[in-house]
């Protein structure tokens, strides 16, 4: 019996040390060893002065396990219900455990309970605070053996933060820029619109793991740390938006919006020299803390994502372009035919009834027959070439989501009228973003600028990684013609313009109005427009170009009358927080016109 015995431990020992070594060896590495995965943090965005308007914050997702509450699940939902901030009932329910089915069809209680994610570090240790010394019924005073097992289990792994961190997403500003930010969201913290999208990839770094022994208290036996591969946190992403700018032309859209109170409205600031886009704001708008919250018209970047057919602010086009073949000078004269103009058995209607006018006099009347003529003089196919040179009818590449294209139809589509229809902005869409780099275009010179909304990308230590330069498109037009173009731009916001309200005390400002009827079914839509101002200043030296345009306002509709004051608005704080250069007298000016109206002494 002692031969039989000593037989059967030699072939268990046989057994358990030769023929299962492996799969034995492998099962205790398996208890022992743990692969925890190193979160890299999520990139900052900046403005281009450095002011922080994105931020990641580690965060815990508390989780349980229901079996080693016991019968303390009631008491411990009411415990943490307050502190979580959680419905005590549903909080009870998802404590208790269940049964489950494994893929292998083995029967198990569920171990792993995910109670909420996003929790502050702060709120975590009153999590811990609380389990620690919350009272439970029936507890003994001294405990020992099993009893100081369970409740020591309970109390410290029952209620327990995942490995993994998670991240947080908050942007210090709130709303401030919220459709160029977007936002990030899901498990995986990727940026779902704005910047946040575009610019996910180097936002978001690499992952880091370390591989690690545990002892039989799934401890860290830290001197036997296999890997340790630290992650590689996201890069920051420097904008070359100005929070002061942006603060300046959200704060004045607001007031716009309450006067007028549109369907929506757009505000774009650019830097012509450059395409840098400075402000861009939407209204409705939303806060990126909480995207949830908002509906998808309220979280839509209009400025790239929303058509319009831009009306009167498009007879820039056919102009520069009859200027730059020097079909015709500003001075060259066309007749309005007292405001009807009969062609291919329509009659096209202007504001008030003109007779000469020069090329000049027809931006600053802003007439639809003197736009429609010059487009005639200067031929279909010119027009239409010009027409994408300024970059109609394809998107401009700025580093946004969700940019669309317009809409310009090839010249086989176009038909008898469109040749007087498309110079007066019908017949066509465009963005808000197209119409303000256009009109960039014009105060640059006559070359056309990529819009630029990220600057550079730089690591943690402040050291640029990625630089994204200026970029010209091409030259559309000749600076002579560009030059003429802001001449007559100029006249527009004078005493017989119709943009008197967008002139500036100190600093000349060249622009148009666009006042264009919105089309529908059947036709265009009665008393549904969609107003605009454009302009840049100053005039002969510009440093900013701004766009305002505003869906269906309502009472006045006039974009001179809705659009231009914003302008005017945004453009005497801009100039002195930028501290652009005054280039008038505004008081030689006064002096002069009183001088004028004293009555001569004999």
């Amino acid at each position: 019996m002692l031969m039989i015995s000593f037989g059967a431990l030699a072939y268990r020992l046989v057994d358990l040390q030769i023929v299962r070594h492996e799969q034995l060896h492998d099962t205790a590495r398996d208890n022992t060893t743990r692969t925890v995965i190193l979160e890299p943090r999520r990139g900052d965005i900046f403005d281009i002065r450095g002011n922080k308007l994105a931020t990641s914050k580690f965060v815990k997702s508390v989780c349980a396990d229901p079996a080693l509450l016991g019968k303390y699940h009631a008491e411990v939902a009411r415990a943490l219900a307050p502190v979580l901030q959680l419905d005590p009932v549903e909080l009870e329910k998802r404590l208790r455990p269940t049964l489950q089915r494994s893929t292998t069809g083995e029967l198990k209680t569920n171990r792993y309970v995910v109670l909420r994610r996003k929790v502050k570090p702060e709120m975590w240790e009153a999590v811990k605070s609380t389990m620690a010394t919350m009272a439970l019924p029936d507890e003994p005073a001294r405990l020992a053996g099993e009893q100081r097992q369970f409740y020591t289990g309970l109390r410290q792994r029952a209620i327990f933060a995942d490995r993994t961190e998670d991240q947080q997403r908050l942007y210090p500003s709130g709303a401030l820029a919220a459709h160029v930010l977007g936002f990030v969201g899901g498990d995986d913290h990727a940026g779902k619109e704005g910047i946040e999208s575009a610019m996910d990839s180097h936002l978001t770094g690499a992952r880091g793991w370390r591989v690690i022994e545990t002892d039989a208290r799934k401890r860290e036996k830290v001197e036997h740390r296999v890997q340790d591969v630290p992650a590689r946190n996201g890069l920051n992403v420097v904008l070359t938006l100005d929070a002061g700018m942006q603060n300046i032309v959200e704060t004045e859209l607001a007031v716009a919006i309450k006067k007028h109170q549109p369907q929506g409205a757009t505000v774009i600031v650019v830097r012509p020299r450059t395409g840098d886009i400075l402000a861009m704001a939407n209204a409705p708008t939303f806060d990126p803390n909480k995207p949830g919250e908002a509906a998808d018209a309220q979280r839509r970047n209009r400025a790239v994502t929303d058509l319009s057919e831009p009306g009167s602010t498009f007879k820039i086009v056919p102009i520069a372009a009859a200027l730059n073949q020097e079909k015709t000078t500003l001075k060259s004269q066309f007749h309005c035919g007292e405001g009807q103009f009969l062609y291919a058995g329509k009659v096209l209607h202007d504001h008030h009834p003109y007779g000469l006018l020069s090329v000049e006099g027809i931006i600053t009347k802003s007439s639809n027959i003197g736009a429609a003529k010059v487009g005639m003089l200067l031929g279909a196919p010119l027009l239409h070439q010009y027409i994408h040179d300024f970059g109609f009818g394809r998107r401009t590449a700025v580093q946004l989501p969700g940019e669309v294209a317009g809409v310009v139809h090839p010249l086989p589509r176009w038909n008898a009228l469109s040749i007087t229809r498309v110079p007066m902005g019908h017949e066509m869409s465009a963005t808000p973003l197209q119409m303000v780099m256009m009109m960039s275009a014009i105060a640059n010179r006559g070359q056309l600028m990529q819009p630029r909304i990220v600057d550079h990308l730089a690591n943690d230590e402040g050291q640029v990684v990625v630089r994204f330069p200026a970029k010209a498109v091409r030259q559309v037009i000749k600076p002579e013609a560009a030059t003429q173009m802001t001449r007559a731009l100029k006249t527009v916001v004078g005493a017989e313009g119709t943009a008197k309200l967008a002139r500036l005390p100190y600093h000349s400002v060249a622009g148009k109005t666009g006042t264009a009827q919105k089309p529908g079914p059947g036709g265009y839509l009665p008393g549904k427009y969609y107003s605009s101002f454009i302009g840049f200043f100053p005039a002969d030296a510009p440093e900013l170009c701004i766009l305002v345009s505003m869906d269906e306002p309502q009472g006045e509709y006039y974009g001179g009358v809705v659009a231009a004051p914003v302008f005017k608005a945004i453009a005497e704080r801009a100039a002195s927080y930028l501290a652009i250069k005054p280039d008038l007298n505004p008081d030689a000016n006064l002096s002069s016109a009183a001088a004028k109206s004293q009555p001569r002494r004999p």
